[in-house]
């Protein structure tokens, strides 16, 4: 069965919290000059009042700082306590080439360092302590979540917490190892305006959460999803079972990663040629990140999060695969099938 976007027209405007009322100051009118041409003064107003809350500094992430920042959002608040290792030195652009500059500072202080050289007019600033800690009233004060190579449990409880929020926040996770990445989008119930020619229709999706998604029985996907989808899931479900934070994993474990593989999909009644073995030897060799599909991924997230704040364009549901391998990248919309009611 093929599961495709639930989209339906309506008269109601695209639902944000801000107040409409607020205007983009001289200064952000004659900074972001150019932008405004492309997406238009109201996108920019609704970008220069977000507030966006991100965790995980690594190379992905930092590229859709870079991103964001240009572009102009209200807030970037960083989390992210671990100290420079030689990976993120290899991976992270934002960090400074001098070694002495990063004692005694934690990977989120390093990149808000640089980070605020970008735009001065964009508030970056740290967040200390264990995401998974935070309460759900940490989470109202934001309109995007973006996390990064998180386990599976922390995966699914942030995604939990921002839906229990009286208003919408919009929640992303990314991951890129090696020369894969996968971006999640969870929307909840999104209005946004769709231009076609000289009309404008108000539209509507209704998106899944990563819980929701993820439970979606494999059977019932159609048969050309993407193998990254599963590969990327018997990885997450490995990690857990043993125990692993996100990349603690090496070429010893593939055993055992073919082994749990071959078991989920005989319980999920999946033909084990839809995750090749090859690509999960990739994946459990190349758990660092190459600089170029950070890039890209990087900017896809990007793109979507400015989308998805500004209400102008068609937004990403729900799952976005890119391998270099093959330079393809691939929208995935990974929803029950059954109607809920």
């Amino acid at each position: 069965m093929e599961i495709t976007s639930v989209m339906k027209c309506c008269l109601k405007p695209n639902i944000y919290h801000q107040d409409p009322g607020e205007e983009l100051t001289e200064q952000e009118t004659a900074l972001y000059d150019r932008q405004i041409r492309v997406w238009g003064a109201d996108a920019q107003r609704r970008l220069s009042k977000s507030h966006i809350l991100v965790y995980g500094m690594k190379g992905t992430i930092t590229e859709f700082c870079k991103n964001i920042v240009l572009a102009g959002v209200g807030s970037l608040t960083l989390v992210d306590d671990r100290a420079v290792t030689e990976e993120a030195l290899s991976a992270n652009f934002l960090m400074p080439p001098d070694e002495n500059v990063c004692s005694g500072k934690t990977l989120a202080e390093l990149c808000r360092d640089s980070l605020n050289e970008f735009n001065p007019m964009v508030r970056v600033s740290v967040e200390k302590g264990d995401l998974t800690s935070f309460g759900v009233e940490f989470f109202d004060k934001f309109d995007v979540v973006v996390i990064s190579f998180c386990s599976l449990a922390t995966k699914k409880l942030i995604n939990e917490r921002c839906r229990k929020l009286s208003k919408r926040v919009s929640f992303y996770t990314v991951d890129c190892r090696d020369c894969c990445g996968e971006i999640f989008v969870d929307l909840q119930k999104y209005n946004y305006a769709m231009k076609k020619l000289d009309e404008t229709t108000e539209c509507e999706l209704q998106y899944p959460s990563f819980q929701e998604a993820i439970s979606v029985p494999w059977r019932s996907l159609p048969r050309r999803v993407s193998k990254l989808y599963f590969a990327m899931r018997v990885i997450e479900r490995f990690e857990e079972a043993e125990g692993r934070k996100p990349g603690e994993i090496c070429i010893e474990d593939l055993p055992a990663v073919l082994k749990l593989k071959k078991e989920i999909c005989e319980a999920q009644s999946l033909n084990e040629s839809h995750i090749p073995n090859a690509l999960l030897e990739r994946l459990v060799t190349g758990t660092r990140e190459f600089p170029p599909v950070c890039a890209i991924i990087g900017g896809i997230l990007g793109q979507e999060v400015i989308k998805a704040i500004s209400g102008k364009g068609d937004p990403l549901k729900n799952f976005f695969y890119f391998d270099s391998v093959d330079g393809k990248g691939i929208i995935e919309d990974i929803s029950d099938p059954t109607p809920k009611g």
